[in-house]
């Protein structure tokens, strides 16, 4: 296990855990994905990588509306619409 995964300044570095997992598992797709990392390798997993990258404080999640910072290629905060319907806020009402 990575050492800095085991205690919590990782975790209150983030915000919570939800977060830190969300977070980890955006950057680990968009390094998969050829996205460069933001830390030397030096031999290390893509997990090692990222976990790094946020304890150097190169990504983060943004307190104002919980939106990815850091993240290349267009990480969007943008709620997302639901497939199973229209959002009651675009009703218009008669």
């Amino acid at each position: 296990m990575i050492d800095a995964l085991k205690g919590e300044e990782i975790v209150n570095k983030v915000g919570g855990r939800f977060k830190l997992c969300a977070l980890i598992q955006r950057r680990l797709v968009q390094l998969m994905d050829g996205a460069r990392p933001l830390v030397e390798r030096e031999g290390r997993s893509d997990l090692e990588l990222v976990i790094e990258e946020i304890m150097q404080g190169k990504i983060g999640i943004e307190a104002r509306e919980g939106s990815m910072s850091g993240l290349p290629s267009g990480m969007s905060s943008e709620p997302r619409r639901s497939r199973f319907g229209s959002d009651r806020s675009d009703r218009s009402e008669h």
